[in-house]
């Protein structure tokens, strides 16, 4: 088959398409009986033809309902509380930051070419403090 046999093909199959949509009829698909969307949510919700069917949405939803304010249980939020005693006890341990120690050659430096002595410079490995999590690491340092 020709590449023209084909999208002759295509566009009368595309046209074809088009023609029937344009002539299927919205009211025959989708008939609403003269019902609104707020009848239909109402039906369905309170079950305006059924009073038991909205008694038992009534019941789920207050079975799903919980207080707005639960009694707190003071064993669980223990760990949360500040008291004096956690005050002045770390919970967030320092982590080891050991010193490195750099030997630097002798060399020339500058646009003089300055000759340098060598020599040794102490730094920490991190950066920064480096911390850890609350029971991640117990040792003091």
């Amino acid at each position: 088959m020709s590449p023209r046999t084909w999208i002759e093909s295509i566009t009368t199959t595309l046209i074809a398409a088009v023609l029937v949509g344009c002539a299927t009829n919205t009211e025959d698909l989708l008939t609403h009986n003269g019902q609104t969307m707020m009848d239909v949510w109402n039906q369905q919700t309170s079950g305006s033809r059924s009073t038991q069917a909205a008694q038992q949405v009534l019941d789920a939803r207050q079975a799903l309902r919980r207080p707005l304010i639960e009694p707190l249980n003071p064993s669980s939020s223990e760990p949360y509380t500040r008291t004096a005693q956690n005050e002045i006890h770390r919970q967030f341990h320092r982590l080891p930051n050991p010193d490195l120690v750099m030997y630097v050659f002798p060399h020339r430096a500058g646009s003089e070419a300055v000759p340098v002595p060598g020599y040794s410079t102490v730094f920490p490995l991190h950066q920064r403090v480096q911390y850890a999590m609350p029971g991640e690491r117990l040792e003091d340092y």
